[in-house]
């Protein structure tokens, strides 16, 4: 089969692999019909390389047809359209129960003291191969896939994956209170869809970006933008809207690499050179990231507010503002989606055909995966327009 595969920094190929079989009796095989290009992708295409190995399937965000199950994948049956999240979980053992997802005690990567399993995420979440590709090997089928019904495009759907979940809960972390405001830094895929999320629920919104196109989506669904270029301080532009106090709530929908952080930009570039070896070694205990995002949040949430933090950060020594953090009585709130948590809450809106979420227009890139080299440099660089990509194997 076909599928996407990495091969170095800012190396990504369309190959011919194997294809995947049954494994164990809970497996089931899917025919991907749809598959996301995620910003966290663009972590392995840069940052995460270290972890990355030559011909590893890159891809978590699938849509397909099931093609064969195992013999204990429950009422799965072939010909069922699913979705899968893009962490493997079990759905019975103590972290699931508690709807933890991503700490699923069955699949968690315990050799590089992660959380569980992801499609296609390097080998700190167990190198599973991913989803840009014709088909897809599923653990845990007797739980994982989200049947959808037939009918509506893809689109309408296929964001259950990640985008919408992942959104969701950034949302839901934040807590904004009734009547108060929310700041979304960053307007990739996570952070315009957490726009458009609190916007449906009534919240005031204020997005920041530097991409015209990108602050143009938000401001259609009408949220107030900020454009990151054309102010000396947002924390200061925040305030200025706020009556002087901040916004209740931020979310961080951007991460390890942010704008604005130089000497950290180069750092990760010298540090990507360095021998795979000693680069994950140094990872494992320090890391680098480029931290203005978060420190711009913490400057621009009120006193007594709250910060979720959705973007991936990845290093393991940063350096934090603390005497703030304290002094402003800051609250935190972080970490992957618990994609199967939020299903029953997001499903009425996407089987409701006026489609309030806007999703079927959502991606602004729908090309075949052997343009999958071009699309991730688009992506990465803002390049012509790119927001969303949507593979079509």
């Amino acid at each position: 089969m076909k599928a996407v595969t990495w091969h170095g920094r800012r190396d990504v190929r369309v190959e011919d692999v194997p294809d995947p079989t049954i494994q164990e009796p809970t497996d089931a095989i899917v025919r991907i019909t749809s598959s996301g290009l995620c910003g966290s992708d663009l972590h392995l295409y840069e940052t995460l390389g270290p972890f990355m190995g030559k011909g590893d399937v890159l891809g978590h965000e699938p849509l397909g047809i099931v093609e064969e199950v195992g013999s204990a994948t429950g009422d799965l049956k072939v010909g069922d359209r699913v979705v899968m999240p893009f962490q493997i979980c079990c759905g019975s053992c103590w972290m699931c129960d508690r709807g933890l997802y991503t700490q699923c005690e069955t699949t968690q990567v315990r050799d590089q003291g992660s959380g569980a399993a992801l499609f296609g995420f390097s080998k700190l979440y167990g190198e599973v191969p991913g989803a840009q590709a014709e088909f897809l090997r599923v653990p845990q089928a007797q739980f994982m896939p989200i049947k959808v019904p037939e009918g509506p495009v893809d689109e309408r759907f296929l964001f259950l994956s990640d985008v919408l979940p992942t959104a969701w809960q950034s949302v839901v972390y934040a807590d904004v209170p009734e009547g108060g405001t929310l700041l979304v830094l960053g307007l990739g895929p996570i952070g315009e869809m957490a726009t458009r999320i609190a916007l449906h629920q009534g919240i005031r919104v204020i997005s920041v970006d530097r991409a015209p196109e990108r602050l143009a989506r938000a401001k259609a669904r009408g949220a107030e933008v900020i454009d990151l270029d054309a102010v000396d301080d947002v924390g200061e532009e925040v305030r200025s809207l706020t009556q002087g106090r901040g916004a209740d709530s931020v979310i961080d929908a951007v991460g390890m690499e942010a704008h604005g952080s130089p000497v950290a930009e180069i750092g990760q570039r010298v540090f990507n050179a360095l021998p795979k070896r000693l680069s994950a070694a140094i990872m494992d205990k320090v890391g680098l990231d480029r931290m203005s995002a978060i420190y711009t949040a913490i400057d621009a949430v009120r006193r007594g507010g709250t910060v979720s933090l959705i973007g991936v950060y990845g290093g393991e020594t940063d350096p934090m503002p603390m005497m703030t953090m304290f002094d402003k009585q800051l609250q935190f709130r972080m970490g992957q989606a618990n994609v199967k948590r939020w299903v029953d809450d997001i499903m009425p809106l996407l089987v409701d055909d006026a489609d309030p979420l806007g999703t079927e227009q959502f991606a602004t890139h729908q090309v075949p995966l052997s343009e999958a080299p071009e699309a991730y440099e688009n992506f990465q660089k803002k390049l012509d327009g790119t927001v969303k990509v949507v593979f079509k194997p």
